[in-house]
């Protein structure tokens, strides 16, 4: 008897369990986006401090992926990177004969509140890192024009970042979300600032409905 209440007891458990988690599933929404974006920074003037070389982070065109998965009450969690289309030359180039391209890359908390019936806030907030790589310029021609072709050096620096945007849906759970984002980047010798912003807009599409 005592057996077969502990089987019922365990059974009981398991099906409040699995109803639990299916009720949970079934109101999750995934996000997966793709964007492009320009990043704004101080000037190359600006160079001061431990600045190592009098070069602007700022400029170029960021392409990039996110996503995100809300799972309670508009929160959830999210993930990004963006990166340097090109790559970039300027005072690199001239003084010591290499190109960069940094890459941004974060992990958000997410609260995204309903505005409209097709409209929705999103607010991030969370940490990750900007990486940035050197690559070598080819010899015999121009860095700004050819471009480097080696990697030759890398360097991370942790970030904070913190923004949003407004994810307008179009068709279904297709969105288009205009965002911008402000990252803090530590002890960042390489640029002529320790912060930066990101505007832009990306395309995604909204898995769970919306």
């Amino acid at each position: 008897m005592k057996q077969r209440l502990r089987v019922a007891i365990l059974l009981s458990i398991t099906c409040a369990a699995v109803a639990a988690f299916s009720n949970l599933a079934q109101a999750q929404k995934i996000d997966v986006g793709f964007g492009v974006s320009t990043v704004l920074a101080p000037s190359a003037s600006s160079c001061s401090g431990n600045c190592q070389i009098p070069q602007s982070l700022g400029g170029g065109a960021f392409p990039g992926f996110s996503g995100d998965v809300l799972f309670w009450h508009n929160l959830g969690v999210g993930a990004e990177a963006f990166w340097r289309g090109s790559q970039g030359s300027g005072a690199y180039a001239d003084e010591q004969g290499v190109n960069y391209r940094p890459v941004f890359y974060n992990f958000n908390g997410v609260y995204s509140p309903k505005l409209a019936s097709h409209a929705y806030l999103e607010l991030v907030a969370g940490v990750g890192a900007m990486s940035t790589r050197l690559y070598a310029c080819e010899e015999g021609n121009s860095c700004g024009i050819a471009g480097g072709n080696t990697a030759v050096a890398s360097s991370r620096h942790f970030d904070a970042d913190f923004g949003g945007g407004i994810k307008l849906y179009v068709l279904h759970g297709l969105f288009v979300r205009p965002e911008a984002r402000f990252y803090w980047i530590n002890n960042d010798t390489n640029f002529s600032g320790s912060y930066a912003t990101r505007v832009g807009a990306s395309i995604g599409y909204t898995f769970g409905g919306h």
